[in-house]
């Protein structure tokens, strides 16, 4: 059986885009950068949601 990670999420506003933030359930933060749209931002967070899945099913 494999185990299942939690990943939280956040994106704020900054002065010259979007900031992303990726964390672990310790509340590590596991990936995150700056992104000129919201929209970026998020599929960056989303892209980052589906490697963790990918990475999780590879040490399986």
């Amino acid at each position: 059986m494999r185990e299942m990670c939690s990943l939280a999420y956040s994106l704020s506003q900054a002065e010259n885009g979007w900031r992303w933030c990726v964390y672990d359930e310790d509340g590590v933060t596991v990936a995150d950068g700056d992104l000129p749209s919201q929209a970026a931002a998020q599929a960056a967070v989303e892209r980052t949601f589906r490697q963790a899945g990918a990475d999780i099913g590879a040490t399986a």
